[in-house]
């Protein structure tokens, strides 16, 4: 049984990154459509062996693969989203979406298949991507809360500069060499921005408030308490993240590393006699999340602290958004 599938924002960071796992993961797949802007129309792009033209994103020119495309990826922006996303599926295709726009809609899954794949099946056509903080870190989170029923969280984060898109990633590039910040409102280079995304009228950023709806939602339990904290830091690739887990149950420091390691999507580095554990470095260009300093929380009856590092662009959306269509192939494929 064969597919196809259009990538909306083909051109862009995520969108070039959607290409590449696509490549790699190697799905049933007849034909390809890429989409982008106005500006990137007609551009040729080298891929799967052959030469894509890229298509002008308009309702036309979708609707004019009306039956034709299964899956639409989405890496556009919220607005392109928005427009986009309810066009694709009236052509019939089932967009699997990396912007913010639809992940807090009660009615619109919001999957990580590592955790909660089963949501995909409640789909009315839109699926949603999380956050790119959020993927890694309830990846980590769910066996624990399977196993010790996590009672509260608090993340501390440390995001590179490409969860800002290429516009981020220039601001550090040029930025060494003395040059103005163009993106971020602050200098990123050899700096720390505790300021990610929009200040909301509590005090918290956007992207706090992302990770901690978002957790809630995914883990399908809107009794866990949460708080965070969102810092960009000057790093290219792969976010970084301090996680203090209080849980209901009992548990053992090495219960919970064995917890980690049977886990689908971990790798658990946590050696610190030999100075093993996870940095930014060890994740870039990998698809799974990795997990080291794991110790107790002594302030707490059952508690523990994690350090847990993914790559933004693979694992934190791309993919992720490609996982989610490998579960709803499986499942078309099986009937």
């Amino acid at each position: 049984m064969k597919f196809n599938i259009a990538v909306v924002g083909a051109t862009g960071m995520v969108g070039n990154k959607f290409l590449e796992v696509l490549t790699e993961r190697k799905l049933p797949v007849d034909n390809y459509y890429l989409f982008a802007s106005k500006k990137s129309a007609g551009k040729q792009i080298d891929f799967m062996g052959k030469k894509h033209t890229v298509i002008e994103l308009t309702e036309d020119n979708v609707m004019a693969l009306k039956g034709k495309v299964d899956f639409a990826l989405f890496s556009a922006g919220g607005e392109t989203s928005k427009n986009f996303a309810p066009v694709f599926v009236k052509a019939g295709a089932t967009v699997v979406d990396n912007s913010s726009q639809w992940r807090m809609y009660p009615d619109i899954p919001l999957v990580v298949p590592e955790v909660n794949p089963e949501d995909v099946d409640w789909n009315k056509g839109i699926i949603a991507n999380p956050n790119c903080s959020t993927i890694q870190a309830v990846v980590a989170l769910k066996p624990l809360h399977d196993k010790y029923k996590i009672k509260r969280i608090v993340y501390s984060t440390y995001q590179a500069v490409s969860g800002a898109g290429v516009a981020g990633y220039n601001d550090l590039k040029n930025g060494i060499e003395g040059q103005a910040p163009q993106k971020f409102p602050k200098p990123i280079a050899f700096n720390m921005l505790p300021h990610i995304d929009v200040f909301m009228e509590d005090g918290y950023t956007k992207e706090e408030w992302k990770m901690i709806v978002e957790t809630k939602k995914i883990l399908h339990d809107d009794s866990l308490k949460i708080t965070a904290t969102t810092v960009r830091v000057p790093v290219y690739y792969g976010h970084s993240e301090s996680i203090n887990i209080e849980f209901e149950k009992p548990c053992t420091r090495e219960d919970v590393i064995e917890t980690l390691k049977g886990a689908n999507g971990i790798i658990v580095m946590d050696d610190v006699k030999n100075g093993v554990y996870p940095t930014p470095l060890d994740a870039e260009n990998h698809d799974e999340v990795y997990v080291g300093r794991v110790r107790k929380d002594d302030s707490v009856e059952s508690g523990v602290n994690i350090w847990c590092v993914a790559d933004n662009i693979r694992k934190g959306a791309a993919t992720n958004a490609v996982q989610i269509v490998e579960v709803l192939i499986k499942k078309k494929s099986e009937g």
